[in-house]
């Protein structure tokens, strides 16, 4: 989330605070991270869609996702038009934030060293997400 972007899905900070998990909250619009290992969607492996947890636009298909090994659900490319991206320079680094493009909400970084086609690891985190099974 870009200071001062607008996004088409806005609401007060206190509808957000009432409306997420104090952890998603924290994630989402404090652009905070999970530790690593804790989010059970890591493990998911059923077809489906990944979406944002703070607005609920779809994010990522299952068929996208891939274990890296690094205790996040990560995948290597995005739905077309669900994210946006821009520099990170915090903590002394600079990386590739991901955010969700309708809310603006923070769900991770993405790194150049995913698996083909795309070479891309969208390392998000897994409150910022809920996942939604293909229905038969």
């Amino acid at each position: 989330m870009k200071q001062n972007e607008s996004y088409p899905v806005t609401k007060p900070d206190e509808q957000w605070q009432h409306d997420l998990s104090p952890e998603a909250y924290r994630v989402l619009r404090k652009h905070g991270t999970e530790r690593a290992g804790t989010s059970p969607l890591d493990a998911e492996k059923r077809q489906g869609i990944f979406e944002c947890a703070g607005c609920g636009q779809p994010l990522f298909a299952s068929d996208a996702k891939f274990d890296s090994g690094t205790g996040w659900p990560s995948f290597f490319k995005p739905l077309e038009g669900a994210v946006g991206t821009h520099e990170d320079r915090s903590f002394f680094m600079r990386r590739t934030e991901v955010h969700c493009s309708r809310c603006g909400g923070h769900l991770g970084h993405v790194f150049p060293d995913g698996p083909a086609p795309t070479g891309q690891r969208y390392c998000m985190n897994g409150v910022a997400l809920r996942f939604e099974p293909k229905r038969s």
